[in-house]
């Protein structure tokens, strides 16, 4: 078990929950073997703080036994992992083959004339996140977005006003 001065000292670039940490640690304990988990708990750890900062990696090793560039590796490989606070929902454009093909140029174009941001960044409320993504696997409904785990197919650039302000009235 990690000490909360063990906690603090890791803590030290950003305003990181010390409850997040606990229960992050609880989590990594509670797994019978942690070799071959690294993914599985960041997965974890980017659920619990949002983002995985570097301190949030580094506490990550230290609880493994790994060098704290392996974790780093992991999370800079993996473009599902993040190391910046994302918003509140995350809007997903894809840009593989068939979505480019059919407009998603447009549709990302569109979007960050609408949120007022480019991709891989987020807005000034902090309610939106926007990236674009290679592939979502959802070629037949060209050109798709994601808004968190939801899927919007055959999108038109007419509906992307009307898909962002259903997330802002949530």
């Amino acid at each position: 078990m990690t000490s909360t001065r063990e906690i603090s000292a890791i803590k030290s670039d950003h305003d990181l929950p010390e409850e997040s940490f606990k229960e992050l640690e609880k989590y990594i304990d509670s797994i019978k073997t942690t070799k071959g988990a690294l993914i599985e708990i960041l997965h974890k750890a980017q659920e619990i703080f949002g983002y995985l900062p570097r301190d949030v990696q580094l506490f990550v090793a230290r609880k493994l036994g790994i060098p704290g560039a392996e974790v780093f590796g992991v999370v800079s490989f993996y473009s599902y992992f993040t190391m910046k606070p994302m918003g509140k929902h995350t809007i997903s454009v894809c840009m593989g083959t068939a979505c480019f093909v059919r407009g998603s140029d447009r549709i990302i174009k569109k979007m960050k004339d609408t949120l007022g941001i480019e991709s891989n960044e987020i807005t000034e409320d902090g309610l939106f996140s926007l990236k674009d993504v290679r592939c979502v696997g959802a070629c037949g409904l060209a050109p798709v977005i994601l808004v968190d785990d939801k899927v919007y197919g055959r999108v038109k650039e007419e509906d992307i006003e009307e898909i962002i302000n259903n997330y802002r009235e949530k």
